[in-house]
């Protein structure tokens, strides 16, 4: 389903059958073979209360606005900006990723490594109805962490941490305003900043609600992720498919002036082409050269006769 989400957002992919199947199969074969299995368990929920309305919109705002305030810093940091950090990540990216690296070792040390890696074992926690040390802490110190592993150039992946922050901040929002209605705002918090990060409600909804025993959740789930997801485009720009424009952008710069909508939209440039001789005129025999026309023959004119002279005495008078 995200991938159907990103590809729908271009052109020129819209019906790219093969790639979708592909998709499906490669779906139909890790089901068959490892079964449905759930990374976070199964989260069950007989019914949902009208209470749980106001914390669940407190909810969605705060993982829109943290959502897309990830979403944007990782644009920025993923591209480089004019600041001194990306200049100096650009000009020394092996030390840039090894001052990244120690700062996680760093956070997972405070943690307890519990907010290192895909942070499924404390959203285990949270669903086990445990309650962590430092709650707004280790929501921090995720955000802090994941971010750092995707700006040093080597990202272990951003789903996974995408719904342990989310997980997180739905367990925070219920602890100051609902404590009774927990699990259901974990679950929320789940659907809700991933939505806001990939900015693909539908898919959100659809990977939390497998890990919802019912269909108790199913609107709640959604309309969570829309709302978080309509906050994040707010404030920043879609996540992979500004991504794929800038990774387009380094191999073909000329390819990337327009949106792809306006390429296909705009006609080819036509060049003007000489014509072709046509086959009659490639065959005609050459015109043959008429000789030169004689000259022309001198003007007459018309004089009258002279008259013989009077002195001169004719042939019979010599006789």
């Amino acid at each position: 389903m995200f991938a159907i989400e990103e590809l729908s957002r271009r052109l020129e992919t819209r019906s790219s059958g093969l790639m979708l199947g592909a998709i499906v199969m490669a779906g139909l074969v890790a089901v068959a073979a490892f079964g449905n299995l759930s990374y976070f368990g199964r989260i069950r929920i007989e019914r949902v209360e009208w209470g749980v309305l106001l914390p669940g919109l407190t909810l969605a705002l705060v993982c829109g606005l943290v959502g897309g305030l990830f979403a944007r810093l990782l644009i920025v940091s993923l591209f480089g900006g004019t600041d001194r950090f990306s200049a100096y990540r650009r000009q020394h990216p092996i030390r840039f990723a090894a001052a990244c690296g120690l700062a996680v070792a760093v956070i997972g040390l405070v943690t307890q490594a519990t907010a290192v890696g895909g942070g499924h074992a404390h959203t285990r926690t949270l669903l086990a109805g445990e309650s962590p040390d430092a709650p707004l802490l280790w929501t921090l110190l995720k955000f802090v962490a994941t971010w750092l592993s995707a700006w040093s150039g080597v990202p272990g992946g951003l789903f996974t941490p995408s719904l342990s922050i989310g997980a997180s901040l739905g367990h925070d929002v219920a602890q100051l305003l609902a404590p009774e209605y927990t699990t259901v705002l974990i679950a929320l918090g789940m659907a809700g900043f991933l939505g806001a990060m990939t900015q693909t409600p539908i898919t959100a909804m659809i990977i939390v609600m497998e890990m919802v025993d019912g269909y108790a959740m199913v609107l709640g789930l959604m309309a969570c992720a829309l709302l978080a997801s309509l906050v994040s485009r707010m404030v920043s720009r879609p996540l992979y498919a500004t991504i794929a424009d800038q990774l387009v952008a380094r191999l073909a710069p000329d390819a990337t002036a327009r949106t792809p909508e306006q390429q296909m939209a705009q006609p080819m440039p036509s060049t003007p082409a000489s014509p072709a001789p046509s086959p009659a005129a490639a065959t005609a025999a050459p015109t043959p050269t008429l000789p030169p026309a004689p000259p022309a023959a001198p003007a007459l004119t018309s004089q009258p006769p002279s008259a013989p002279p009077a002195n001169r005495p004719s042939d019979c008078s010599v006789l």
